[in-house]
């Protein structure tokens, strides 16, 4: 390749300021391949929620082994994000996401031929490992490929696809509880199905090219005016048609870097705090609906099925919405309004508990699953969208992280806090994190709904 020393930096940030405000034709459709890929991890962090009980009928392993076949996977996501998102920036987002797409396709087919609840759980924190990688790149990506605006509002619809992958599940879980499958056979191949969806958004990302806001950074010109042509209709004629040596940046400078800019800082710190917020409120109450039906005696297991999967239908017309209305009440108000529903109404699910009113729980998690998928919206699409480029995978990651951690924790102990102080005082002390995620949206958050790096 030949290079020569960078001549202008000056070309370089006019180039990449003008991608990242750019709007393409094809943006929307890159940004629903990269989204897409939530199908698939909606599948195996969710599925197992469903299958548990079978497994545990099967094996009868101990409350940890059963906690960890059920959070390793989330773990195993902790890592991901941070090393997914640092070699987002390293090696680029184009291999990132293919590589993620290999990897769950081999695992998810793997942890259906498990042997043992062990295996299950090496199989699962393995498995973890790309899914998290895989969401900070997808995000990247988006961030890159899509005009200001359109990438906020794309951004937001992840939680629409956890929605959509958490119905496809549960109705899948249901035909097969219909013609009376057997129960091991069940539990395996709903879990060994995740490979399917993975497998077909392989395919179609196959052909998806680097972003080239990336390729400048990188001082690959020629790459990037290639993309740019292809994906903006423009030849990015900033830049000379040589490619250039630049300086490599730190990513322990990462972090300094966002301090520089209080506005920056304030938005990566709300968004940390949200991820966090609403991780802890879907990962102790939400997660576990179909347990803490049981428990109460909602209704029989195909019945608590269908209640759930009714309960993720509306959440998913919550998930649709939510992004719409960005645009016109901003990331603070979207955040707002989800915690402050969020927070209502799990202390009227704690009521509910209180009381032994089982007609009213059911309503209680709708509501608390329509605030929630407003809530969760943005947390990963603000620090993403503020960073700058040469950080936005670490960002990205970063943030993930902040989900990932209190999910693995929640998942893994919650069902000790159910015993030790009772469903209804459980709920009751969830209630504290979409408080805490509503003082920061009042507090923290300054708005930056069209946010631009300078």
């Amino acid at each position: 390749m030949s290079t020569m020393a960078m001549p202008q930096a000056t070309a370089s940030e006019a180039a990449v300021r003008y991608l990242i405000t750019n709007y393409s034709p094809k943006g929307n459709k890159v940004g629903w391949l990269m989204m897409a890929s939530i199908l698939v991890e909606a599948w195996d962090l969710y599925s197992i929620a469903f299958v548990l009980i079978f497994i545990k009928e099967q094996y009868n392993p101990d409350p940890l082994m059963l906690g960890l076949a059920a959070a390793g996977t989330q773990g195993g996501a902790l890592i991901g994000a941070l090393l997914g998102g640092w070699l987002s920036d390293k090696i680029g987002r184009r291999v990132m996401f293919l590589v993620t797409m290999v990897l769950f396709i081999v695992l998810a087919l793997a942890q259906a031929f498990v042997p043992s609840v062990g295996w299950l759980v090496v199989i699962r924190f393995l498995l973890g490992i790309p899914l998290g990688s895989d969401i900070s790149t997808g995000y990247t990506y988006i961030m890159e490929s899509m005009a200001k605006g359109e990438r906020e509002v794309m951004g937001n619809r992840w939680q629409f696809m956890f929605a959509v992958g958490e119905v496809l599940t549960i109705g899948v879980i249901v035909i097969f509880l219909l013609v009376d499958m057997n129960h091991e056979m069940l539990w395996r191949v709903t879990l060994g199905l995740g490979a399917v969806p993975a497998l077909i958004i392989l395919i179609m990302r196959h052909d998806v090219p680097e972003t080239a806001v990336w390729l400048v950074q990188k001082g690959r010109y020629r790459e990037a005016k290639q993309v740019a042509r292809e994906m903006f209709n423009d030849n990015l004629d900033m830049l000379p048609d040589r490619d250039v040596v630049v300086p490599k940046t730190s990513t322990r400078a990462f972090l300094a870097d966002l301090k520089k800019d209080p506005i920056r800082w304030r938005a990566t710190l709300y968004g940390w705090i949200a991820c966090f917020a609403q991780a802890s409120e879907f990962s102790t109450f939400a997660f576990y609906l179909p347990v803490l039906f049981v428990m109460v005696g909602v209704s029989s297991v195909l019945g608590i099925n269908l209640v759930t999967m009714a309960l993720f239908s509306f959440a998913a017309l919550s998930g649709w919405v939510g992004p719409l209305l960005t645009p016109k009440i901003g990331h603070r108000g979207i955040s707002i309004a989800g915690f402050s529903i969020v927070l209502v109404s799990l202390l009227v699910a704690a009521f509910a508990l209180y009381t032994d009113n089982k007609m009213l729980l059911p309503f209680a998690a709708a509501g608390m699953l329509w605030g929630h998928y407003w809530d969760a919206s943005n947390c990963m699409t603000i620090p993403t969208m503020v960073a700058r480029p040469q950080y936005r995978g670490t960002a990205s990651g970063f943030a993930y992280m902040f989900v990932k951690l209190p999910s693995f924790l929640a998942i893994f102990l919650f069902p000790t806090v159910f015993a030790a102080i009772g469903q209804a005082n459980a709920t009751l002390m969830v209630a504290i994190f979409p408080l805490i995620g509503l003082l920061a949206a009042i507090f923290i958050l300054p708005e930056v709904y069209g946010y631009e790096n300078d």
